[in-house]
């Protein structure tokens, strides 16, 4: 085996491969059309009903310039809508629809059982040992990203 099969970005990113494989086989089986994105944006949108697209990508870790396609395509697929701020005329708010908390209620119970799969191979014990070891990383280098994580409070 090559030395890069050894280096933690390459096995990063063949772990990102199959999550996102996971994922969108146990869309396409469900009948969904959601990438796992989208399904963050609409996750956290049903936890702070009313943030704006800024906010949306600090609280799921994406790119500020990109957002608004994802947002874009929510809306188009009438899971979201966007609405003018009270507060600040020239935002625009975001909520769930009605079809967006059906939707979520559908799929959250698929994506919390696909997980342990995307680790196959590990234990209980190692699984929950990885995790806690994958979010310290995250954590740590949280700065060092091109979209950093942000909390609610300290959100853009």
């Amino acid at each position: 085996m090559s030395d890069i099969h050894h280096m933690a970005g390459h096995l990063i990113r063949r772990i990102h491969q199959i999550s996102m494989s996971l994922f969108q086989e146990r869309m396409k089986s469900v009948g969904v059309d959601l990438t796992s994105v989208q399904f963050a944006a609409l996750s956290v949108l049903r936890e702070n009903d009313g943030i704006d697209q800024a906010t949306l990508a600090g609280l799921i870790a994406y790119d500020r310039a990109t957002i608004g396609g994802v947002v874009d395509r929510l809306e188009s697929k009438r899971f979201i809508k966007r609405e003018t701020s009270k507060i600040d005329r020239r935002a625009k708010v975001l909520s769930l629809t009605p079809l967006g908390h059906g939707l979520l209620n559908q799929i959250t119970p698929v994506v919390t059982a696909l997980q342990p799969d995307i680790l196959g191979g590990l234990s209980g014990a190692e699984k929950e040992q990885f995790l806690l070891l994958a979010e310290r990383v995250a954590t740590a280098g949280n700065s060092l990203s091109r979209a950093p994580l942000a909390t609610k409070d300290k959100a853009p």
